[in-house]
């Protein structure tokens, strides 16, 4: 069965993309098929070399450069959310892969997960 969880919320100021980030980290753990897709506002999360000094907040970059090691098997994002943010493939994290048709992508998991 594979899940995939999408986050659509930016990356400080609230718990919620964390928690789903956390639930994917653990469905990894278990050997269970996740991947992330990041929408709206939450593309933000993708921003290479974020500075979070002003916020006294730690960079999550790190933690997502991570999930493929820790097992997550894809991590998303929606190309025009991205270009609505400003965000092109070079000022991405490494390892990003940009989507169109949300839909048909939707059709490929057994299990969604909303962080909105």
């Amino acid at each position: 069965m594979r899940t995939l969880i999408m986050i659509d919320q930016p990356p400080y100021g609230t718990w919620t993309g964390r928690e789903a980030l956390d639930m994917a980290f653990s469905l990894a753990a278990f050997d269970q098929p996740a991947s992330l897709l990041f929408t709206g506002a939450g593309v933000a999360w993708l921003r290479r070399a974020q500075n979070t000094a002003g916020i006294e907040q730690k960079s999550i970059e790190k933690n997502l450069l991570a999930a493929p090691i820790f097992g997550i098997e894809a991590i998303l994002a929606d190309r025009s959310a991205c270009q609505k943010f400003g965000l092109d493939k070079e000022s991405l994290i490494s390892g990003v892969t940009l989507v169109d048709a949300i839909g048909a992508l939707l059709r490929q998991y057994d299990h969604t997960a909303f962080a909105g």
